[in-house]
């Protein structure tokens, strides 16, 4: 066999270093031998934020409008406008509160008389704490109406996307929990189920085909009077983001919670541990980020 001259190898492994840039745009002969980082062209964008032992979310539609689900304590509020306004809004479309307990509610009505609000959904039930009474006082001041946040309600409807409210079907003003507004957000194939302290007996009410949804925020921040074995038979969560503060007094997420959910293989994600937490869909898969900023608290 006739062996190649120096030149004809050299040449040979030119044209085999052209051919793969041609075929792969990432490869490099210089790299470090490093894996190119993939690109995610994400249309949906939902922010758990981080902030302490309550619930607030800020989500980020396909068409550009955004929402904010909860504002937890009263000392947060300036830290969530920063937020928002660090992601490129300087409104927000929707505002929901799930239900009237100060870890829900608590800074809303400092998000209310410091940047411009569109709609806002509550449940029709009413407390007389000095947050709640604040909130109703910064809406009315701003001209706004509350939208009653019940089941069957939808609060926004696009093309690929869309918000409806599945709970509360009834009414029960001696446990606000239960009031608690849930929403099932869909963009394309991915759904995200948020249940603000929903109890077991209000989730059980919710028709088992609406219910299921591939990302759960947990209920009650992990209490085991919301995520039951049972319900997570129903909703099947792919991914379960707690939010929660970090050695808080009432022992959430509880253990018997966290069980349920390594049994069924959801993958977990909590605030106490992974900051705030950004899950981002393309409408067909999900890319989760953990360990970005968390909101400061007020001085």
């Amino acid at each position: 066999m006739k062996r190649k001259s120096i030149w004809q190898i050299i040449l040979s492994l030119v044209l085999t270093a052209v051919i793969l840039c041609s075929c792969d745009p990432f490869f490099n002969i210089f790299s470090s031998g490093d894996e190119p980082e993939k690109e995610y062209d994400a249309k949906l964008t939902v922010h758990y934020l981080d902030v302490g032992q309550g619930d607030s979310i800020f989500i980020e539609f396909p068409n550009g409008e955004d929402m904010l689900i909860d504002a937890s304590e009263n000392y947060y509020g300036e830290g969530i406008i920063d937020y928002i306004n660090e992601q490129g809004y300087n409104k927000i479309d929707y505002l929901i509160a799930t239900h009237p307990h100060t870890d829900h509610i608590g800074s809303m009505a400092y998000i209310v008389r410091n940047i411009d609000v569109g709609s806002v959904y509550m449940p029709k039930v009413s407390t007389n704490t000095n947050q709640y009474k604040s909130l109703i006082k910064a809406i009315k001041k701003k001209g706004l109406t509350v939208k009653n946040g019940k089941a069957g309600v939808n609060v926004l409807s696009g093309d690929d996307h869309s918000a409806d409210i599945l709970a509360p079907k009834t009414i029960d003003e001696s446990n606000l929990n239960n009031c608690s507004i849930v929403l099932k957000v869909v963009y394309g194939s991915t759904s995200f189920l948020f249940v603000g302290d929903a109890g077991t007996g209000e989730m059980n009410k919710i028709n088992k085909s609406d219910l299921a949804a591939d990302v759960l925020k947990a209920g009650h921040h992990g209490s085991k009077t919301s995520t039951t074995k049972k319900l997570l038979k129903k909703i099947k969560p792919e991914f379960t983001v707690i939010s929660c503060g970090k050695d808080n007094d009432y022992g959430h997420p509880h253990e018997q919670v966290l069980t349920a959910l390594e049994n069924i293989g959801s993958r977990i994600y909590r605030t106490d541990e992974d900051k705030t937490i950004i899950i981002y869909s393309d409408g067909k898969e999900y890319t989760v980020k953990t360990g970005n900023k968390s909101i400061a608290r007020a001085s």
